[in-house]
């Protein structure tokens, strides 16, 4: 039978634990969550277990990333079946912070990122988001001090600010993303994917499909311009309402108009009906 993981709720507690997984000089691999796991999550355990010897998840749902009119009360919250899979796959510890624990009274400090969190994707419709991710993810480094951390690809923009944020501070954390993981029809996981009906499921795995398009298109040689038209003409004849779907250097996230810009990345944000789906490819 599976070994429950250590859970811990308070700072003290999660040091302690912490400090009982370094006795032997262990290394320790943090995956940062917001619960409501599914397999894409599992993946980016089996990856911090190949990293290192120990693996830490947090599950913290993060009040300071999400706007008043977005879904933070009604974010899916699944803490038994979370813990049921992590003990399936070895996990050490659980972080498992109340709000208060982890923003107490009289909590004045933010971080304020730039450069890759300021690019004009995600932050140009949640001008909010970077700051909380920034803020918190900042906090988990520096409460279980890890040597590596893993982020899942699907959240490009947010690994790019994660890296850049981890090298600018000297916080001595490698960040390690992971590669998306996707249903069969090429829609990739996310906690949110629970609140499409099934007409919108169905239609979801268009956002894959048009990336393929437009990305193929481009390493056929076409430009960039009317190889992205292409895709986003796919996707808003489903029925999504499209946020953006733009080529985009891998690294800087710097607009790109052909392939010779560099290593190409293509992301996209876009609503069906009332659920908001990210996604990305590389080209």
């Amino acid at each position: 039978m599976p070994r429950s993981p250590l859970i811990a709720r308070t700072v003290p507690a999660l040091r302690r634990n912490l400090d009982n997984l370094r006795k032997r000089k262990a290394t320790v691999a943090l995956v940062p969550t917001m619960g409501a796991l599914h397999d894409g999550h599992m993946s980016l355990v089996r990856l911090a277990r190949r990293r290192a010897n120990k693996v830490v998840v947090s599950i913290f749902v993060n009040p300071t990333q999400f706007a008043p009119t977005e879904d933070f009360g009604a974010y899916p919250r699944t803490w038994k079946a979370d813990i049921a899979k992590l003990a399936a796959e070895d996990v050490d510890l659980v972080w498992h912070p109340t709000v208060e624990a982890m923003y107490p009274e009289g909590f004045a400090t933010r971080i304020v990122p730039e450069g890759p969190a300021l690019a004009g994707l995600e932050d140009r419709f949640r001008p909010h988001f970077f700051g909380g991710v920034a803020t918190v993810v900042g906090k988990l480094f520096t409460q279980c001090r890890p040597e590596v951390a893993i982020f899942g690809e699907k959240d490009f923009q947010q690994l790019r600010v994660v890296t850049q944020m981890a090298g600018d501070l000297d916080l001595g954390v490698k960040v390690v993303g992971s590669r998306t993981v996707r249903e069969r029809d090429g829609l990739a996981m996310s906690s949110r994917n629970v609140y499409l009906s099934a007409d919108e499921r169905q239609r979801a795995a268009t956002l894959y499909r048009a990336m393929k398009e437009s990305a193929g298109r481009i390493r056929a040689g076409e430009a960039v311009a009317p190889a992205m038209a292409a895709g986003a003409g796919m996707i808003e004849k489903a029925g999504f309402a499209l946020d953006y779907f733009e080529a985009r250097h891998a690294e800087t996230l710097a607009p790109a108009s052909s392939r010779k810009d560099g290593p190409l990345r293509i992301l996209v944000a876009a609503r069906l009906g009332t659920t908001r789906l990210i996604d990305n490819i590389a080209v």
